[in-house]
């Protein structure tokens, strides 16, 4: 069972970034409700959308592995970061519905937990269509 578990997670991180059906003007008018705690500053400091600090920089999140910016995750978050799963689309939209559930998915562990408690009922796939498009 490990060595089918270990495959698939290979296998899926060399597949590619995974595309939402998202669009992405959309998108940036949702990250409104974003930036009491994000932000999204470019690697060269321009900053494409001011915002807090409470929550790690969203610049570049798509491709970046899990819990890897510089930003103090819960044990939880680091842990599914360790175990290779790297941010598309698809999954920023699955975490930003629920975040807590959306660990507690990764990890296996009923009692995970996010730091992130707010929780997008609509237009995730257009959130994440437009975080895809800050980088490209």
């Amino acid at each position: 069972m490990k060595s089918i578990l270990i495959a698939a997670i290979a296998t899926l991180s060399v597949a590619g970034p995974v595309l939402a059906d998202g669009d992405a003007a959309e998108g940036e008018a949702q990250f409104k409700k974003c930036k009491a705690c994000h932000a999204i500053i470019a690697d060269d400091g321009t900053e494409i959308q001011k915002g807090g600090k409470t929550g790690p920089n969203l610049y570049g999140v798509i491709g970046r592995a899990v819990a890897s910016a510089d930003f103090k995750y819960s044990a939880d978050m680091v842990a599914a970061g360790e175990s290779g799963l790297v941010w598309d689309e698809v999954e920023v939209a699955a975490f930003i519905t629920d975040p807590s559930a959306w660990v507690k998915e990764k990890t296996g562990n009923d009692g995970a937990k996010s730091k992130m408690t707010f929780k997008l009922k609509d237009d995730q796939d257009d959130l994440a269509a437009y975080l895809a498009s800050v980088v490209q």
